[in-house]
C-alpha cells in the first residue's frame, strides 16, 4: 500500500511540474498553485481510471455482452460525460462555485469556534490506522450515498433530474457519469460536507471517490456478469445494478395497484443497505434499461449533452 502511495505521489508531482504548473503560471493563476497541485491528483486518478476502463472493462463488454447495438451515438455522449467528470472539468467548476462558498462557510464556523465531528471522538486513535479508517469512511460514505440515491427516486423534482441517468437504453462502462450537472452538483456538495464533518484527509477522500467511481463504471457495464450468491450480497455487481436500471422495475414501486416513484437496488457499493432497507432484488435477470415514459410514451430525454441538460431543467420546472 505504501509503495502504491509513493508511486502515485511521484506521478502526481511529475504531472504537476510538466503540465499543470506551467499552464497555471501561463494563465496567471499563481495564487492557485496549491489548489492546482490538489487538482492534479484528481486528474491523475481520472487518467488511471480511463486507462483501466479501456484495458480491462471494455474487452469484457465484447466478450460477455448483455446485448448488441447498432447505434453508438448515445454511447459517445456518455463518453463525453465521463471525460468532463474524470478529467477534472466538473471538479474545477465545483471549486470555483459551490465548494469555494462551502470553504468560506467552514472558515466562518472555525472562527466562531464551532467544532466538527471526527471519528477519533468515538474511537480514539482510529484514524492512526490508515486501512481501518478508510474502511470506516467507505461504509459511512456509502450509507450516505444510499440515502441520497433513495431521495433521488423518492422526490419528484430530484427524480426529474436523475431520470436522465436512467434514460440510457444502451448501458456501458461510460454510463455512470451520465447525469444532469445540477444533480451531480447537489450530490457532490452533500458528500463534501460529510467529508469535512468526519475529518476525512484529502488523500483518503480522493481514494474513496476513485474506488467508488471505478466500481460504479463496472456496475454499468454491458456485461452478463454477477458475483455469485454470496458475492452479490457483499458488493454491487453489474447484474444487481442493471436491475435498478430496468424499465418499470428499478425506478418504480407498485402500491395499491398503482406505480409510484421508488424501485430497488439503490446501493452504490454495498448491497447491505438495500437488504436492511427492504429494497434488494437478487433475481438473476438482465432486462432492457430505460424509463417507462420514455419507452411507452416516447418522452424525449435528449440525444446530445446540451439537449439533455436543457430538458432536465424543463422537467424540473414542470415544463417538459
Amino acid at each position: 500500500m505504501e509503495t502504491l502511495i509513493n508511486v502515485f505521489e511521484f506521478l502526481q508531482q511529475a504531472l504537476y511540474e510538466v503540465c499543470v504548473q506551467p499552464f497555471a503560471v501561463w494563465a496567471g493563476a499563481v495564487n492557485l498553485l496549491e489548489q492546482a497541485y490538489e487538482g492534479t491528483g484528481w486528474l491523475l486518478v481520472g487518467l488511471l481510471q480511463i486507462a483501466f476502463m479501456l484495458v480491462v472493462m471494455a474487452p469484457l463488454e465484447k466478450i460477455w455482452p448483455v446485448e448488441h447495438w447498432r447505434d453508438r451515438q448515445a454511447v459517445r455522449v456518455d463518453v463525453f460525460y465521463t471525460l468532463i467528470h474524470r478529467l477534472g472539468v466538473f471538479k474545477l467548476l465545483m471549486f470555483f462555485t459551490l465548494e469555494n462558498g462551502l470553504d468560506q462557510v467552514w472558515g466562518w464556523f472555525r472562527v466562531q469556534g464551532v467544532p466538527t465531528f471526527h471519528l477519533d471522538q468515538v474511537w480514539p486513535g482510529v484514524t492512526d490506522i490508515a486501512w481501518v479508517s478508510f474502511v470506516l469512511y467507505l461504509v459511512v460514505f456509502d450509507f450516505v450515498h444510499y440515502l441520497i440515491h433513495r431521495a433521488q427516486h423518492a422526490f419528484g423534482p430530484w427524480w426529474a433530474l436523475h431520470a436522465l441517468h436512467h434514460s440510457q437504453r444502451q448501458m456501458t462502462i461510460w454510463s455512470d457519469n451520465r447525469n444532469h450537472l445540477l444533480d451531480d452538483a447537489v450530490t457532490s456538495l452533500i458528500l463534501s460536507i460529510v467529508a469535512v464533518l468526519l475529518g476525512v484527509a484529502p488523500a483518503q477522500f480522493v481514494a474513496l471517490v476513485a474506488l467508488g467511481q471505478l466500481s460504479e463504471s463496472f456496475q454499468h457495464a454491458n456485461v452478463k456478469f454477477w458475483f455469485g450468491r454470496i458475492g452479490e450480497r457483499l458488493w454491487v455487481s453489474p447484474r444487481f445494478h442493471r436491475l435498478h436500471h430496468s424499465i418499470g422495475v428499478g425506478h418504480e414501486t407498485v402500491l395499491a395497484h398503482q406505480t409510484v416513484l421508488g424501485g430497488c437496488n439503490f446501493g452504490v457499493l454495498l448491497p447491505v443497505w438495500d437488504i436492511l432497507g427492504g429494497t434488494a432484488n437478487f433475481k438473476y435477470r438482465f432486462d432492457p434499461t430505460g424509463v417507462r415514459d420514455q419507452v411507452e410514451l416516447g418522452r424525449d430525454y435528449g440525444a446530445g449533452f446540451w439537449a439533455q441538460q436543457r430538458l432536465g431543467m424543463l422537467r424540473l420546472m414542470g415544463r417538459a
